[in-house]
C-alpha cells in the first residue's frame, strides 16, 4: 500500500481533540511546536473551544480539503468518522484509538468492519492502537505522546510494532545524537504494514538506513521482497525482534524439525536478506545510526587508535567476539607511528597513544592520520568521547575536533568514532559536533563494537547481492518432481529413496525383501559387508527401535539380522507391512544431515550439519529459507564448526565442497517442488567422501489433510 501521502500531509484534521486527553495536547503541541506549516483543524462534536482554540462539530464542518484525519474517538465511533471522511474525499488516516483487535473477538470484529469499508473507500489507514508517526524530514508530527526536545533531523528511518516504546526508542536515539527521517508507530496494522512503511523508505532520500522494532513478522513474502529491495537499494536494515523462545518441533520423525526453532529461522531469514539482528534497543538505534553515517565497511580488518591500554583489551575481546581482525600494522606504519608516539609507548594494534594526548593534544589525530595509511586494514575504529562540559575558553576544544574531523574526511579508509562508555551526548558536545562536522560517535566500545561487526557483515551481503544482480547469471534450472502421490505420515524408506533418485539426487542402492531367503540373495548381489534395517510405511528412526543392522558379513548374519529387524518394526503400533531394506555398507568419509522442513510463517526451511549419530549431540547446523542456489549451500556449509572436517582435517580426505553444494541445492529444489503437501524431507547421513556424495538414508513426512 502506497504511503507517501499519508506521511507528508498538508492539511491536518484532529478528531475527537478534548482538553480532556493527553493524546490530544501532545498531537496538537507536536504541530505546532515541531514546524508543522500547514493547516491543523481541531474536531469535537460539542464544538466550542479546545486547546484555547475553535473546534469544528464534524469534518463536514471544515472548510478547505484535509489531507490527513487523526482518529482519537470512541472505538465505536472511528467507522462514522471513515464514512464520513470518505465522502468528503479524505483518503488517510491515523487511528490512535484502542481495543480493537487486540481485546479479542468483538474489538477483531469491529477492525474487520474498519478494514472492508477501507478497501472498498480506497482509504489509507495507520493503526489502529498506534500513536502515528513523526517525519522529521517534512516536519510532520502527529504523534500522540510528548515529542522530546530538541526533535533531531536525521537520516534514520524508525519503523515501530509497539506504541509504548516509541518514545523511548525516540529519546534514546535523540540522546546519542541519531536524527530520524521519520518514526512511525504501527499499531495493530490492520491496512498500513511494516513491509509499506519499508518500501516507503526505500525510497525516501531522507533515509540511509532503517531501524525496526518487531514483535511479529506477519508476511515473511512481502517482508523478504522490500529487505532484497532495502539491500539492493544500499540501505541497511537493523532488527530487532523479539520473542526468541524455542517452540517443539513440527515434525516428530525428522531431526530437522528438533534443530528448527521459529528464531533460528527467523536468523536465517534475515542473514539470507541482509538484515542485521540486534539484540537490543541500545544496538538497535546505535547500529542504525553508524551504519547511516559510514554505510558498508569494505572488511573485516580494523585498525584501532586509541589513548588507554585498558580500552584495548577490551577492544581486542570484543573485536574477536564480533569476528573482527586486528592486523599487524605495516612496517612502514610502526616507523611512522614511532616518530608520533611517545618512546614509553609500544606500537602496535589496538594502538594506545597513552595519556601523553592531555599534553599534546595533535598526538591522537597525527597517529589517526598514519593508520588510515595503513595498506593492511579495511577501517580505522577511534576511541574518542565527545566534550561535556564547555570549559572557560571552549575555542581551543573546537579546533581540535575540527582538525580530527578533516583528519578523518580526507582519510582513504572509513574511520569509525566510538565513545569510551554509553552516555548522552550533552548539548555542548552536540553543538561541538555540529560545528567541527565530527562524525557520529557511537555510544559505548560494547554497542559501538557490536555496530562495527554488523557494519562489516551488512557490507559483506551488500557487495554479494550488487554482484548477483549485476551478474544476471540465470536461475539454476528447477528440479521437476515426477508424478507422485502424497500420502499421509511417513514414507518408509525405500519408497523416498526411488523418489530422490528419480529426481537425480545421488542415493545408495538397496533392495526391499519380505524373507530371510531373499534378504541373503540381495546381500549378495551387492556384495558382503551389507546393511540391513526394517522397512514399513510410518516407520521413522529405525535405529531407535532396534530396526538397523550394520557390517553384516555372511548368509547367517543376514538371517538373523532380518528375523530381528522384522520383529522390531512389527512391535511397532501402526507399522504397515513389515519387510527389510538391504543395501551395500559404505564407510570412511564424513556424514552429513541434510533436511528441510516446513516452518508455518517462513515455509521450507534447509538444515545441513553434521549428521550420523552426531545430530542431537553437536547440533551443528547451518539453517537457510528456500529458495536455496548452490552458492548459498556452499556459503551454509563454510559456516559449520565442523567445516574443518570437510576440508580434510589431519591428514582426511578433503571433501569436494562444490560437489556437496550442488547436491545439497539439488534436494531443495526437489523439496521444493513437491508442493505444500511435504511437511518435511531429510537425508541422514548423507556420506561425502572426497568427490562422492551418496544419501544412505532418506525419510520424507507428508502433512495430514482433512479428507486425504
Amino acid at each position: 500500500m502506497p504511503v507517501g501521502e499519508l506521511f507528508n500531509p498538508r492539511s491536518i484534521a484532529l478528531v475527537g481533540a478534548t482538553d480532556k486527553s493527553g493524546w490530544s495536547i501532545s498531537t496538537l503541541t507536536n504541530l505546532r511546536t515541531h514546524g508543522f506549516r500547514g493547516p491543523v483543524h481541531l474536531v469535537n462534536p460539542r464544538g466550542g473551544v479546545v486547546h484555547g482554540e475553535q473546534a469544528h462539530r464534524s469534518l463536514s464542518d471544515i472548510p478547505g480539503q484535509v489531507d490527513l484525519a487523526y482518529v482519537m474517538v470512541p472505538t465505536t465511533a472511528v467507522l462514522p468518522v471513515l464514512r464520513e471522511g470518505a465522502k468528503l474525499g479524505i483518503r488517510h488516516y491515523v487511528i490512535l484509538t484502542a481495543g480493537f483487535g487486540e481485546t479479542g473477538p468483538e474489538g477483531a470484529a469491529l477492525e474487520a468492519e474498519i478494514v472492508d469499508f477501507a478497501r472498498e473507500s480506497d482509504l489509507t489507514v495507520l493503526g489502529p492502537n498506534g500513536n502515528g508517526f513523526i517525519n522529521a524530514a517534512a516536519d510532520v508530527t502527529p504523534y500522540g505522546l510528548p515529542i522530546p526536545s530538541p526533535l533531531l533531523r536525521g537520516s534514520v528511518g524508525v519503523v515501530l510494532q509497539s506504541g509504548a516504546l516509541a518514545s523511548s526508542v525516540l529519546g534514546f536515539a535523540q540522546a546519542r545524537n541519531v536524527g530520524v527521517s521519520l518514526l512511525t508507530s504501527m499499531g495493530n496494522e490492520s491496512l498500513v504494514t511494516v513491509t509499506d512503511v519499508i518500501d516507503y523508505l526505500v525510497d525516501d532520500p531522507a533515509t540511509k538506513a532503517i531501524a525496526l522494532f518487531l514483535e511479529s513478522v506477519r508476511d515473511p513474502a512481502a517482508f523478504s521482497r522490500a529487505a532484497r529491495r532495502a539491500l539492493l537499494a544500499g540501505k541497511p536494515i537493523v532488527a530487532l525482534k523479539i520473542g526468541r523462545s524455542r517452540l517443539a518441533s513440527r515434525t516428530a520423525q525428522a531431526h530437522t524439525g528438533a534443530l528448527v526453532g521459529d528464531d533460528n529461522v527467523i536468523d536465517a531469514a534475515f542473514r539470507q536478506l541482509g538484515v542485521v539482528r540486534v539484540r537490543s534497543l541500545e544496538d538497535l538505534i546505535i547500529t542504525a545510526g553508524l551504519l547511516a553515517e559510514v554505510g558498508p565497511l569494505p572488511g573485516p580488518r580494523i585498525g584501532v587508535v586509541t589513548p588507554s591500554g585498558g580500552a584495548s583489551e577490551i577492544i581486542a575481546d570484543r573485536a574477536e567476539d564480533e569476528g573482527l581482525e586486528l592486523p599487524a600494522f605495516a612496517p612502514e606504519t610502526v616507523a611512522r607511528l614511532r616518530e608520533i608516539v611517545p618512546a614509553f609507548g609500544t606500537v602496535q594494534n589496538p594502538l594506545d597513544v597513552t595519556g601523553y594526548v592531555l599534553i599534546d593534544r595533535t598526538l591522537l589525530g597525527r597517529a589517526l592520520e598514519a593508520v588510515t595509511a595503513d595498506p593492511g586494514v579495511d577501517a580505522v575504529m577511534l576511541l574518542s568521547d565527545l566534550p561535556r562540559v564547555a570549559p572557560p575558553d571552549p575555542a581551543p576544544v573546537y579546533a581540535t575536533f575540527s582538525a580530527s574531523a578533516r583528519r578523518m574526511a580526507e582519510a582513504p579508509m572509513p574511520v569509525v568514532v566510538v565513545s569510551n562508555v554509553l552516555t548522552d551526548v550533552t548539548e555542548f558536545g552536540r553543538d561541538v559536533q555540529r560545528q567541527a562536522g565530527f562524525p557520529y560517535v557511537a555510544g559505548g566500545i560494547e554497542h559501538g563494537m557490536h555496530a562495527i561487526g554488523a557494519a562489516v557483515r551488512w557490507g559483506r551481503a551488500y557487495r554479494a547481492a550488487v554482484e548477483a544482480a549485476d551478474a544476471a547469471v540465470p536461475a539454476e534450472a528447477a528440479v521437476s518432481a515426477p508424478a507422485v502421490e502424497p500420502g499421509t505420515g511417513v514414507w518408509a524408506e525405500h519408497r523416498a529413496a526411488a523418489l530422490l533418485s528419480s529426481a537425480g539426487i545421488p542415493v545408495v542402492p538397496g533392495e526391499l525383501v519380505h524373507d530371510e531367503e531373499s534378504a541373503v540373495a540381495a546381500a549378495v548381489g551387492f556384495g558382503y559387508p551389507v546393511v540391513l534395517k526394517a522397512a514399513a510405511e510410518g516407520l521413522g528412526h529405525k535405529s531407535d527401535i532396534g530396526g538397523v543392522r550394520l557390517g553384516l558379513s555372511g548368509a547367517r548374519d543376514v538371517e538373523r539380522a532380518y528375523r530381528e529387524v522384522v520383529a522390531a518394526a512389527a512391535a511397532v503400533p501402526g507399522a504397515g507391512r513389515v519387510g527389510a531394506l538391504v543395501q551395500p555398507q559404505r564407510g570412511g568419509g564424513v556424514e552429513l544431515l541434510v533436511g528441510i522442513v516446513r516452518d508455518p510463517a517462513w515455509g521450507l526451511t534447509l538444515a545441513v550439519g553434521l549428521g550420523g549419530i552426531w545430530v542431537e549431540a553437536l547440533r551443528d547446523t547451518a539453517l537457510r529459507v528456500l529458495p536455496v542456489d548452490a552458492a548459498e549451500a556452499r556459503r551454509a556449509l563454510d559456516e559449520l564448526r565442523g567445516a574443518a572436517l570437510l576440508r580434510g582435517a589431519r591428514g582426511t580426505e578433503p571433501a569436494d565442497l562444490d560437489a556437496v553444494a550442488a547436491v545439497v541445492a539439488r534436494v531443495a529444489a526437489f523439496a521444493g517442488s513437491l508442493g505444500d503437501d511435504l511437511e518435511s524431507l531429510e537425508i541422514n547421513p548423507l556420506l561425502v567422501r572426497g568427490s562422492h556424495v551418496e544419501a544412505l538414508d532418506a525419510l520424507i513426512t507428508w502433512r495430514d489433510r482433512p479428507g486425504r
